[in-house]
């Protein structure tokens, strides 16, 4: 929703959302794990509980009209906690004190704390401990047994192959291959990613 494509459309599900903002791609039922979450997928001096609502806090049970209702952002905030299993002293705590596998697991919390029908997850466990990786790929294939579509952006092979039905291998901004990952191998995908083509 953020640079307008120059060709071709964007459909979620029946809509036409090739000039969407990013507001109306979440209300249409998308969620996003961002590459970067200190820079696009939290606040980091703000609470927890603020961070869990930063794609709804204008959308009711969180507010009535221009007003916020901040039990109902706490209580959220408990909820996706333990849901999520964010280790925290408090959902007032500063989301920058968290650990870096507690800040994704908030990430991805208020991102699949609710319903959607659209999950793109960009690199959603780079710099992570093992613990959290599990964690989160069991809640992303937890999305895709749903019946949610997910597109799983990683340069992570082993992530790509435990993860994806189908993989397409980008190079040079163009798609140069598209693999079954049933039957992948990395010396496939390593060839598609050097900018071989699929023979």
């Amino acid at each position: 929703g953020l640079p307008k494509p120059e060709e071709g459309r964007i459909l979620l599900g029946a809509e036409d959302m090739s000039t969407a903002s990013p507001r109306r791609f979440t209300e249409g039922g998308s969620a996003h794990i961002p590459e970067n979450r200190h820079r696009f997928g939290m606040i980091e001096s703000d609470p927890i509980s603020e961070n869990l609502v930063l794609n709804r806090y204008y959308q009711p049970p969180f507010a009535r009209g221009l007003v916020r209702d901040y039990q109902a952002i706490e209580q959220n905030a408990e909820n996706l906690v333990q849901v999520f299993d964010v280790r925290t002293p408090s959902v007032m705590t500063a989301a920058g004190n968290l650990s870096g596998g507690n800040q994704q697991k908030m990430v991805v919390a208020r991102e699949l704390g609710h319903e959607i029908s659209l999950l793109i997850a960009a690199q959603p466990t780079r710099g992570l401990d093992v613990g959290s990786i599990e964690f989160i790929h069991n809640r992303i294939i937890e999305q895709r047994d749903s019946g949610v579509a997910v597109l799983l952006v990683s340069a992570e092979l082993d992530e790509i192959m435990a993860l994806s039905d189908r993989i397409l291998v980008m190079y040079k901004g163009e798609l140069i291959g598209e693999v079954d990952a049933a039957v992948a191998t990395r010396e496939q995908l390593g060839l598609l990613m050097a900018g071989v083509a699929a023979g």
